[in-house]
This record gives C-alpha cells, sequence and structure tokens, in this order.
C-alpha cells in the first residue's frame, strides 16, 4: 500500500483517485457533520461515494419511544428527563416539545447523573430519564441508577432506547464497501468487533474527529479498498485500543442485558439493544409505571429510513428543505445535530 505522509498528499490522492467506484459509509453522525464542516466531501473524486448511516442514536431511536415518553408525562405525571435534541423528534402522535406545551413536565439536563440528582433533591416527584444512545454513552447512563441504589431513592428510572452496533454494522453491510467506524464507540468497545468483521468480509476503518484524522481514515479506506480484500485498521490508535474500556463495557455487563431493538427506518434488529436486568426493575420505567404497548404508526412520507439505511441521500427525499426543515422537522434525522439530513441542509450538501 502507498504511503501518504501529509496532509496535502492525502487531499491530492482523494481528490484524484481514478479507481473503481467505492462506497464508504460514515456510520457516526458526528462524522457526517465533521466531514460536511471540513469541506471534504466538495473535492473528493466522483468515484468516492460517501453514505450516510444510522449512527445517530436520535435518528434511529423509533417513534414509538417518543409516544411512551409522552405517555409518562401526560398520563403518568412523571417528569421526563432528557438531552436538547429529543424534545422536538416526533412521535406517532406528537413531540415532547408538544406534550410540555399541554402541561407535561420535561426538563432538559446535560447528563443521566443530572438527572438522577434532580431525582433525589425533588423527591415528590417521578423522575425518567430518556436513556438513548450507543455505547459510548451506555456507561454514564448506569451510573445513574448505580447513584440512585447508592442513595436509596425510589422515584428515577430509565426509559431506554439504547443500542449496540454490531447488529447495525450486520445489518447495513450491503449498503457499503467499506465502514468508517465511529471512533469513540470503539474507545469503549475495543477493536475485536472490527477484526471479526473483516474475517466475515466486512472493512472497515476506525476514524477520529479531525479533519486530518478523516483524511487519514478515509485515505486508508480508499487504498485498502482497491487492493480487493477485506481489510480493518485502526486509523485513530491515539484513542482507540485493542481492548477498549474494560472497566466501561464490565459496568454495563452488570446491570444491562441484550435484547432485541427496533431501529426508527430500519426495523427490527436482533441482539441490536439492552435494557436493565431482572434485579434492577424497579428503576426500568417500562415495568415501573406500567406503560402500554405503543404500536400506532402515523404515515407521513418521510424516507429518514431509506436515509438511514443509506439507499438514498437526504435531498433525494422529496419532504426534504420543503415541508421538511430544521424548523419543523419531520423526521428524526433534520430534529438532532447528528443527523444526515440536518447535516445536509445545513452546508447545502447536494452530492
Amino acid at each position: 500500500m502507498t504511503q501518504i505522509s501529509n496532509t496535502a498528499e492525502m487531499r491530492k490522492f482523494l481528490e484524484e483517485y481514478d479507481g473503481p467506484s467505492v462506497r464508504i459509509m460514515e456510520v457516526c453522525g458526528t462524522h457526517t457533520h465533521e466531514i460536511f464542516r471540513q469541506g471534504i466531501r466538495n473535492f473528493l473524486s466522483p468515484k468516492i461515494n460517501l453514505i450516510s448511516g444510522p449512527g445517530c442514536p436520535v435518528c434511529v431511536t423509533p417513534a414509538a419511544y417518543i409516544d411512551e415518553a409522552v405517555y409518562l408525562a401526560l398520563e403518568k405525571g412523571c417528569t421526563i428527563t432528557t438531552f436538547g435534541d429529543l424534545v422536538r423528534v416526533p412521535g406517532n402522535v406528537k413531540s415532547l416539545q408538544q406534550a410540555r406545551a399541554e402541561g407535561g413536565k420535561v426538563k432538559v439536563v446535560y447528563s443521566p447523573i443530572d438527572a438522577e440528582k434532580y431525582a433525589k433533591d425533588h423527591p415528590e416527584e417521578q423522575v425518567v430519564f430518556l436513556s438513548v444512545g450507543f455505547e459510548t454513552t451506555t456507561p454514564s447512563d448506569v451510573i445513574a441508577v448505580k447513584n440512585a441504589i447508592r442513595d436509596g431513592i425510589d422515584n428515577f428510572a430509565l426509559l431506554t432506547a439504547n443500542k449496540t452496533m454490531p447488529g447495525a454494522y450486520e445489518a447495513m453491510a450491503s449498503s457499503t464497501d467499506a465502514y468508517l467506524y465511529p471512533g469513540h464507540v470503539h474507545a469503549i468497545i475495543g477493536t475485536k468487533l472490527c477484526k471479526d468483521m473483516a474475517e466475515k468480509g466486512v472493512s472497515g476503518t476506525i476514524a477520529g474527529f479531525t479533519g486530518e484524522e478523516l483524511l487519514t481514515a478515509l485515505s486508508v479506506t480508499v487504498m485498502k479498498l482497491s487492493e480487493g480484500k477485506p481489510f480493518f485498521v485502526n486509523a485513530y490508535p491515539r484513542v482507540v485500543t485493542d481492548e477498549g474500556s474494560p472497566a466501561a463495557c464490565a459496568l454495563v455487563d452488570k446491570f444491562l442485558k441484550p435484547c432485541d431493538a427496533e431501529w426508527r427506518g430500519i426495523g427490527m434488529i436482533p441482539s441490536s439493544g439492552v435494557e436493565l436486568k431482572d434485579e434492577y426493575a424497579a428503576y426500568d420505567a417500562r415495568k415501573k409505571h406500567d406503560i402500554p404497548k405503543m404500536d400506532y404508526e402515523r404515515k407521513t412520507g418521510c424516507k429518514c429510513g431509506l436515509v438511514l439505511q443509506g439507499k438514498i441521500k437526504p435531498n433525494e427525499c422529496p419532504l426534504f428543505g420543503k415541508a421538511c426543515n430544521p424548523d419543523h422537522p419531520i423526521g428524526a434525522c433534520m430534529v438532532s445535530d447528528e443527523g444526515a439530513c440536518s447535516a445536509f441542509y445545513m452546508y447545502g450538501g447536494q452530492s
């Protein structure tokens, strides 16, 4: 493999590449936005096709989950604590923003630890934290439960929609020739999964988040693809190690167990989620507050599902930039700061 030693050479290589056409899926929503922000898409060879995948946790959270949160706020009188980007995500009936306008208590917090502290300080309220995210954020959700047990409080619970990446990598493999694996996820879980995927014929490169790190990962990926053999490269070794964070993984394994999970626009992926183990049911909002099954589905014409699967680009959705925009989002991909539709709209992406 030819060595490229500096940023200028990497850019020149990616700009002038004239080999077989390649499809590279940047799984992580932060990668999608940073690639736009750095202007990388503007100079890539037309033979390099970037696909924005399902790596935005808000985007893949199903509408029925928002319905559950709205139910807790309006029917059960719970105080919903959440990160801000979930407030405007449409459910099948309404968003949390609309629920708040109708009298529901929805409080934006900066971490699940803050949510647990709020519950401790307000024992008269039943507090639910919306636990949404991938392997990167799940450990902090677990710490909140651990703290609640330590503090002896019984008015705190998680409404879980945490996802794990292995199932998604398997499900999306036919949509791409190689992944840009999310550096922060693999800082937690290590590199074994990526190596296993390469042995199954699925290629990928772990990428960092600076412009130079992304250029490095893209250059390596394109060069390795031209060799015609499955591969894995860790292009983010300053953060990602083979073992990841054993302590974080052990903490998650103590409190959570695998479960089947619904991904918005993709469907059910077996064992791609996690939920609290039975011994921690007192902190599981679904069990604690007896949430009924939410099976109503509203049809909107939104093509977020196809975007998340890499089958179309955001600007190929008929609603993009018209009925659906950041001021009036119809799909989750337009709401979240990490969403592909949001990135395309913000940076004028047409390619």
